[in-house]
């Protein structure tokens, strides 16, 4: 196939550069603004594959990763740090300015710390049968394998090993497996997704390979297979034990600063009045907030709300925390339910909050902390919020997801 030389004009929302061209935008991985780059156009996509850069930015930087630009897993490893953190913090102002909100964002809050403590792996094997452990490539349905990776926080380490090893275990099977890993106070938690219904011998040859792997425990899709140690983690002064493939905040050091943000948003205007914690998962916000205020924690996943549950049991001087399990999509919490709180916290998935920001908006809750891993999906439920009569008072990015397009954002709004 013929190539093409062109001048990157901007990133694209996915850290993509972006040329312009007769035929419209057309996004190159792995480029900065102003490099010429050579390219190879994907045939009937908007994109190309960079083969390689004629004038580089300013901006570029080694990458330290030997997988960079194949693994999907980092998108940004090419870029000087300044520029990155530009980047980020241009994503949120652009979402809220797309959603016709003014507001002034504050500066990027770094928050990688040691790294990753969560990870998903994946196991494929190949047409000619052969195994293959790591992250998925570049906007490609194959594995990369990986022998190591840089950006995994150390309790994660023998996670790759011990990956490889489920997979080696599991590969009579012939399934693609997803495999969560998770870095506790007792050691590697891992959850395997894609197989299920194993014979007796396939189970005990995974008992086996989780002691020779040292693993704290092994389930298959949340079926517990063996546990030889407790998987808990610390929040604030609580210890939770994590249901198996449990969500968490993506570092320690993320989990840590949206905490903080939260209880610098919430907790001085809240007073001697009760907090809602919607989506409170295994309860990151509740039970610091706790420490000093009662909290009605909610969230759709019964499992977090029963491992909240027993943490709070277990945990000495806190404050009331009462907690439900609800399907916050389906079943939003009203204007009536939503009267007794003076503040109200929402740490939403993905695709937000709408239905539940539609009620909020109709509520009369003084005060609202709400967090999101996506500043496309908050800017649309802020919207709503402000439609309804708050103001948008503080906006602040988080940067957890090194070397990936994705930022968190921290905000309140006030009647």
């Amino acid at each position: 196939m013929t190539t093409e030389r062109l001048t990157i004009a901007c990133l694209g929302h996915r850290g993509d550069g972006c040329a312009q061209t007769a035929d419209g935008p057309l996004y190159v991985p792995f480029t900065l603004p102003g490099e010429e780059v050579e390219v190879q156009r994907v045939p009937g996509k908007d994109r190309a594959d960079l083969v390689q850069v004629i004038r580089p930015s300013a901006d570029r930087v080694e990458p330290f990763c030997p997988h960079f630009g194949v693994c999907g897993g980092c998108a940004l490893q090419h870029m000087a740090e300044p520029a990155y953190r530009a980047f980020k913090h241009g994503i949120v102002v652009s979402a809220l300015a797309d959603a016709g909100l003014d507001v002034e964002v504050a500066d990027i809050v770094p928050a990688h710390g040691r790294g990753r403590r969560r990870a998903t792996f994946h196991a494929r094997s190949t047409a000619h049968d052969v195994l293959a452990v790591g992250f998925m490539a570049q906007r490609a349905h194959r594995v990369v394998p990986i022998d190591d990776c840089p950006i995994l926080d150390p309790g994660l380490a023998g996670a790759v090993t011990a990956c490889w090893a489920v997979a080696e275990a599991l590969a009579a099977t012939g399934k693609p497996l997803d495999i969560q890993v998770t870095a506790t106070d007792g050691g590697l938690d891992v959850d395997v997704s894609g197989c299920s219904r194993l014979p007796e011998r396939l189970r005990q040859t995974l008992v086996r390979m989780a002691g020779a792997q040292d693993l704290a425990r092994l389930t298959l899709a949340g079926d517990l297979i063996v546990k030889r140690r407790p998987t808990t983690i610390a929040i604030g002064r609580a210890s939770v034990e994590l249901p198996p493939g449990a969500f968490l905040q993506a570092t320690d050091a993320g989990d840590i600063t949206l905490a903080t943000l939260v209880r610098e948003m919430a907790g001085k205007l809240a007073g001697k009045a009760a907090v809602l914690d919607l989506f409170a998962g295994v309860g990151t916000f509740a039970l610091r907030l706790a420490e000093t205020v009662r909290v009605t924690a909610v969230d759709g996943d019964a499992a977090a709300i029963a491992a909240l549950d027993a943490a709070v049991r277990a945990t000495q001087g806190l404050k009331p925390l009462t907690t439900e399990a609800r399907d916050l999509f389906r079943r939003p919490l009203v204007a009536a339910e939503l009267k007794p709180f003076r503040v109200v916290v929402f740490d939403p998935p993905r695709q937000g909050a709408e239905a539940q920001a539609r009620r909020l908006a109709d509520s009369a809750v003084p005060a609202i902390g709400a967090v999101s891993c996506n500043p496309s999906t908050f800017a649309r439920d802020a919207k709503l919020l402000v439609a309804g009569g708050y103001r948008l008072t503080r906006v602040v990015p988080v940067d957890q997801f090194a070397w990936s397009p994705h930022v968190e954002v921290v905000a309140r709004f006030e009647r």
